[in-house]
């Protein structure tokens, strides 16, 4: 009955605060929080929009009654204390991914349209960054009320550089203890309780530009690239578009070529068509390259014939986690001569010096080099652990599913603490309607309803995590 008591509670204290929460998703979604570190300073070490943003969350803890802090531009906190100083902890981001290209509404403006929110950061990471302060929030009233503490201190903290680096976590876990137990409410329901490995590198050209002039494709690297442009020297009336690859003169002998692919994020490029690929198949087809530039091409070509790794020869998979993917983000034309980023995610049946060693040795035979940009090892949480199994055993409850935790490609906060997950807020048992993008995609969005469940749930789990023994 007190169960039942207490998610009755919660729903209507979720109806209360609901307009107040859209409104702060609304003031943080107008933020273009992209990590801008050509105006970093020692005030703001990711720029000065993502600290705007971080500033913003701060502002919100504050007035929700937290105790709010922010850590010298790097991260945030707010806390509610409890009887001992051990934490339970909830963190979410405030910085975002470009916006990109293919928006139908304005990214940085909220749009409620049919029950959905839409803009930049709605899903990744803003709107659960609210949902997190909100959910302190309902301790913080039941607290004023009776006048007993949480038994453990619950802290929300708010990070600022999770879409580039994390350089915001380990600022953190340089300067203070771990929670003894978190959850970040940045990816999928039921819970993830591990991550693919992460790595990333770089393929640099030797010094080419004969016949193209110019190649530029993507926003960043840990995304397939949803557009990409190609100068090159070539007659204009020789050649024709496709469906997805538009040609246009670019005056004196140039002709610009523009693709358009369908994004997505690194970690799940399923469904997507890379515009870089599409570019670098038109370029080989109809001839647009020099010697040089074309075993370039050709290595371009082994990249983004597959997402799995198998053209590059570092398919694999293992019990725990899907099979590798790896992604073409980026290419940028840099001094005369091409820079093309690779993201890859990968179980443990392979090692981050492996996939170096391999697609390193394809570098070299095609004359270019590989230079290695990140190599983060896959972890795994026991999904068996009482406050794992505290978190399924909510979400099971308020979707009447019987889910169990799984493992992803993605690399979220989770991973660099000693205990947790990452939980929700996404549903993919709960599929959007084709006009919502997803994280990191156009037009992103995400359902009020599973918003408003998402909260729910998450203030059930953590009056549940407070009677556990940590």
């Amino acid at each position: 009955m007190a169960d039942e008591m207490l998610k009755a509670q919660v729903k209507a204290y979720v109806e209360t605060n609901w307009e107040d929460i859209v409104k702060d998703i609304e003031d943080l979604v107008a933020i273009r929080s992209v990590e801008n570190m050509a105006e970093a300073t020692e005030q703001m070490p990711y720029g000065p929009e993502p600290y705007q943003a971080l500033c913003k969350g701060v502002e919100i803890a504050d007035r929700l009654g937290l105790d709010a802090h922010n850590c010298d531009g790097h991260i945030g906190y707010a806390d509610l204390a409890g009887e001992s100083d051990k934490q339970i902890a909830i963190i979410a981001h405030t910085d975002i991914v470009p916006e990109g290209s293919g928006w139908t509404f304005d990214p940085f403006k909220l749009t409620r349209k049919d029950g959905y929110l839409i803009g930049r950061g709605v899903l990744d990471d803003k709107g659960p960054l609210v949902l997190e302060l909100y959910c302190a929030k309902y301790f913080a009233e039941q607290v004023a009320k009776t006048g007993k503490k949480l038994p453990y201190t619950l802290r929300c903290i708010i990070g600022n550089n999770e879409e580039t680096e994390m350089a915001d976590v380990e600022w953190y876990l340089e300067n203070f203890e771990q929670p003894e137990f978190l959850f970040s409410p940045d990816a999928d329901f039921p819970l993830i309780c591990g991550e693919k490995g992460g790595w990333a590198g770089t393929i640099v050209s030797g010094p080419i530009s004969d016949v193209i002039v110019d190649f530029d494709g993507g926003t960043v690297g840990n995304a397939v690239a949803g557009e990409a442009t190609a100068v090159v020297k070539a007659d204009v009336a020789s050649l024709k578009g496709t469906d997805r690859i538009d040609v246009e003169a670019a005056g004196d002998g140039l002709v610009k070529l523009t693709a358009h692919g369908i994004g997505a994020h690194a970690s799940l490029p399923k469904g997507s068509i890379n515009a870089i690929g599409l570019l670098v198949d038109y370029l080989l087809d109809n001839g647009l390259c020099s010697d040089a530039e074309r075993k370039f091409l050709e290595l371009e070509k082994l990249c983004f014939d597959s997402y799995d790794g198998s053209t590059l020869g570092i398919a694999c998979q293992d019990e725990y986690f899907d099979p590798l993917t790896c992604i073409g983000g980026t290419i940028r034309t840099v001094d005369g001569h091409f820079e093309q980023t690779l993201d890859s995610r990968y179980p443990t049946s392979i090692t981050g010096k492996e996939i170096t060693e391999r697609i390193g040795k394809l570098c070299s035979e095609h004359d270019c080099e590989l230079r290695l940009d990140l190599d983060m090892v896959p972890f795994l949480t026991d999904p068996e652990t009482p406050a794992m199994q505290t978190l399924v055993r909510t979400y099971n409850e308020y979707t009447g599913r019987n889910d169990k935790a799984f493992c992803i490609g993605g690399g979220t906060y989770s991973r660099h603490f000693k205990a947790g997950g990452s939980f929700g807020p996404n549903d993919p048992s709960f599929p959007m309607p084709e006009w919502v993008g997803s994280e990191h995609s156009a037009d992103e969005g995400f359902s009020e309803e599973q918003l408003k469940r998402a909260l729910e749930i998450y203030i059930v789990s953590v009056a549940r995590l407070m009677e556990l023994d940590f």
